[in-house]
């Protein structure tokens, strides 16, 4: 698989883990932001999805 194939990081380089273990910047756990550089195109799907439904959460 190229490079331009792969799902892209949501990092905005604002890395701080708050008490939920949950990135302030990006939204990702610390788990999945350890976890990405080995993930398939459908688990990275999968973590965008959970960071959309946190972030939503965050904003409202």
């Amino acid at each position: 698989m190229k490079v331009a194939d792969k799902v892209r990081s949501p990092c905005v380089s604002i890395c701080a883990l708050d008490d939920n273990d949950i990135c302030v910047g990006c939204y990702r756990s610390g788990d999945e932001i350890t976890r990405w550089s080995q993930m398939s195109n459908e688990e990275r799907r999968e973590v965008l999805r959970n960071v959309a439904e946190r972030e939503s959460r965050v904003l409202i």
